[in-house]
């Protein structure tokens, strides 16, 4: 079964915790503080397997976890940092945030990696808080969650050239051809319902991968028929082959259907149109095909088509096909990259400032200040409030945040509930 979009659940491991600890020595009366940090949560990172051809492990396997981070342990002795989980996707993945759609990464080069879910960091020991004023700290942080999100993966074949065209216009056959590809062929629409890849390989030791997509209809690129699940496949192919075919019994325009498909193409992307596009004439062994192409190729001319664009060949009979192969590698010699939409990002773990969107001030139904934020929710989870030199530290945290002028610039008044999540305080002037 080929599969090409998938959403799954990803969940990077919790950083472990800050350790509470002592020095305890013989003939060391003042040892102070001894409290290590904890260990970095494990992420999710995919990278590219060029094994793989299709999404289909990801139907059984909807969830990943990393592990957690180990916590800090004493004499200063950090907690154990979690490995990572990779996950293989086949190339030609582009991964996106299943609730905000953001496009996160396209994954197409061998070996390439994406951090999906960042694990947290681990939080410090009580030998960071050692202050004049407090030689023997009993606080220390939580460690940070790690990322959690639904993210779709879809995948997008990677071909040098897309055979497109209406359906039973031929595309399986000529890939049966010129390639080792056995696609299943059959006198009925879409019989094709995934793409297939085949290599051409040419007498000059020329290669490149062809791939024969699913059938396009008028309204496919809103959904109708295969629509989008053909449409996505085209993104990558450098050049394209237009089929029409020439049968005068199919009860179809060879025109009408050729300013159809690129009308769809154009609708679903207009790029792609800037790509060279060879137009092909297929079943010219069936009796009144000729006469019919003779007309299609003069539409084609008057239409502002170069003539050396325009093929006519018999799938059946092999004629022209040897030289539409030839062609085709030379329009792809000269063809542009297909560049990815966005890179990769590396499996870097910095904890930097410009990750941070800091906070805002919203009010409920209630009356209560809610303070929301990526900033300001991580530094609540890291926060010890169990103990008081915690809950201290952490209003210092707020008020060097400006969150006091903030709730005041929203109205708060001194009494006013101000709350973080879950945990609900006083706003004291």
């Amino acid at each position: 079964m080929f599969v090409d979009q998938v959403t799954v659940e990803v969940k990077a491991g919790k950083g472990g915790d800050g350790m509470v600890a002592f020095r305890r020595e013989k003939f060391v009366p003042f040892g102070g503080p001894a409290g290590g940090d904890g260990g970095r949560g494990g992420s999710i990172i995919f990278y590219v397997d060029e094994g793989l051809r299709t999404l289909m492990d990801f139907r059984y396997q909807r969830h990943f976890k990393a592990a957690s981070g180990g916590n800090g342990q004493g004499k200063s002795m950090y907690g154990r940092s979690a490995e990572d989980r990779r996950v293989a996707v086949p190339a030609g993945t582009t991964v996106y945030d299943a609730d905000t759609h953001e496009l996160l990464g396209d994954l197409t080069e061998p070996n390439q990696e994406l951090v999906v879910a960042r694990g947290g960091r681990g939080g410090r020991g009580n030998i960071h808080f050692v202050s004049p004023k407090n030689t023997a700290p009993e606080i220390s942080e939580n460690g940070e969650p790690g990322q959690e999100r639904f993210v779709t993966l879809e995948l997008k074949v990677l071909a040098d050239v897309g055979l497109v065209g209406f359906p039973s216009v031929g595309k399986s056959t000529l890939l049966s051809v010129v390639t080792s590809a056995k696609p299943k062929i059959a006198a009925y629409q879409f019989t094709t319902l995934v793409p297939n890849l085949g290599m051409v390989q040419l007498d000059d030791g020329t290669d490149f991968v062809l791939a024969d997509l699913p059938g396009l209809i008028e309204g496919a690129s809103n959904g109708v028929g295969l629509g989008i699940q053909f449409l996505r496949h085209v993104e990558r192919t450098r050049v394209i082959l237009h089929l029409v075919e020439m049968d005068p019994d199919n009860g179809r325009d060879p025109m009408t259907d050729y300013l159809q498909i690129r009308e769809e193409l154009e609708t679903y992307d207009e790029t792609i149109l800037d790509r060279p596009q060879l137009v092909v004439a297929t079943k010219l062994d069936m009796p009144g095909s000729k006469e019919r192409f003779e007309t299609f190729k003069q539409q084609l001319l008057d239409s502002g088509v170069a003539e050396e664009h325009i093929f006519a060949i018999s799938s059946i009979t092999h004629d022209g096909v040897a030289n539409l192969m030839q062609e085709t590698a030379k329009a792809l010699a000269t063809a542009p990259a297909v560049t990815p939409k966005v890179e990769a990002v590396s499996a870097d773990y910095s904890f930097d400032a410009e990750n941070d969107r800091g906070f805002e001030v919203q009010r409920d139904d209630d009356g209560v200040f809610v303070l929301v934020g990526p900033k300001i929710e991580r530094m609540f989870k890291m926060a010890n409030l169990d103990h008081d030199d915690g809950a201290m530290r952490f209003a210092r945290q707020l008020r060097s945040l400006g969150v006091d002028d903030a709730l005041r610039e929203a109205g708060a008044e001194s009494g006013d509930l101000v709350a973080i999540e879950d945990f609900t305080f006083e706003f004291v002037e």
